[in-house]
């Protein structure tokens, strides 16, 4: 099943269900699919690195939104924004932990027989497509940095 037929069963259940937040979670989804389907570098069909990197986007935006509502106090839109987080988790894949993360970087860096700092372009353009839609981009760098530091 794709992730659009997903959703949309979803979409059914939580308006079964009457729960008002997983729908408008479950909406914006929908909502971001179909941008990139009428897209006009799109020919109609998204493929599934495409929809993890649309979920991977909002997800990060969700995170951001409610980290700066909590600076600021707003703990209502906070909650709200953290909520979405959970529903767009659901989608994502399986997202590896530091440890994880560090143990396939060590991997690459051997591969690629990187040898500090100024190697560390060479080093991400691999990581990012390795570990694409696994890990946030901000723990690769860092992880990246503090093994070629080392």
């Amino acid at each position: 099943m794709s992730l659009k037929q997903q959703i949309d069963s979803d979409i059914k259940k939580a308006m079964l269900a009457q729960k008002k937040e997983e729908l408008e979670a479950l909406r914006s989804i929908k909502s971001l699919i179909l941008l990139a389907e009428t897209d006009k570098n799109s020919k109609g069909e998204i493929t599934s690195d495409t929809e993890n990197k649309l979920l991977m986007k909002a997800a990060k935006q969700r995170k951001e939104s409610a980290d700066i509502f909590q600076q600021q106090n707003r703990t209502d839109l906070a909650e709200k924004e953290l909520f979405q987080l959970g529903v767009i988790s659901r989608y994502l894949p399986k997202q590896l932990s530091e440890a994880e993360i560090e143990r396939e970087l060590k991997t690459i860096i051997q591969q690629l027989d990187a040898k500090g700092p100024q190697d560390m372009g060479k080093v991400m353009g691999s990581a990012t497509k390795a570990l694409a839609g696994q890990a946030d981009g901000r723990v690769i760098s860092e992880l990246v940095k503090k093994l070629l530091s080392a």
